[in-house]
């Protein structure tokens, strides 16, 4: 699976990310797959990151969606801004990209399948398969490292000086331990506003 972070300290923002792509038993690093698990994204009040867990296969169709969207259809300063976004994304996954909205017989909302991490001036968000928005205030983390991330980031929150290096403890933990985790780490910084 994967192990992405977002991290939020001294009015810093960092998200970061491995690279590992598996396919069952079998694992790609950097070396043979060019895959990354954070894309950027324009927005009309600055750059906005998105990292994802999940399959391969929403990397690409989010980022298409996301890209279809008009400049200033594409709001993430807010948890209501990024609920609207999503709720406007859906309907495009499932009728263009084929979305496969059901998990349980008994789910409470169509299911957008994906868990992701969302990093810009306005602070960092997550959201996860119906929609469910939240809104962190120091950090948090997704993807089958999650554990190892969130137990190394909460170690080094008070004692690191920088968003980045408790970004860096996160993601070395989870490819430290995770057995689906590692190989390069992908990792951006911005300021507060």
């Amino acid at each position: 699976m994967t192990t992405v972070v977002v991290v939020k300290k001294n009015k810093q923002i960092v998200i970061a990310a491995e690279s590992l792509v598996t396919f069952g038993d079998t694992r790609l690093n950097h070396r043979f797959e060019a895959n990354t698990k954070i894309f950027k994204f324009e927005t009309a009040t600055g750059p906005t990151y998105i990292g994802m867990a999940g399959t391969v296969a929403h990397f690409p169709a989010l980022r298409k969606a996301i890209n279809a969207l008009p400049k200033a259809d594409r709001k993430f300063g807010s948890k209501d801004e990024v609920f609207d976004t999503f709720l406007k994304l859906h309907p495009v996954l499932k009728d263009t990209y084929f979305l496969q909205t059901k998990e349980e017989d008994n789910d409470p909302y169509e299911s957008s399948q994906f868990s992701v991490v969302i990093a810009n001036q306005t602070g960092i968000y997550g959201l996860y398969s119906y929609r469910e928005v939240f809104e962190f205030k120091e950090f948090w983390g997704i993807g089958s490292g999650r554990g190892f991330a969130l137990g190394a980031m909460h170690a080094t929150y008070h004692k690191a000086k920088t968003a980045r290096e408790i970004a860096q403890a996160g993601i070395q933990a989870g490819c430290e331990f995770d057995k689906n985790s590692g190989g390069a780490m992908d990792l951006y910084s911005i300021k507060m506003k």
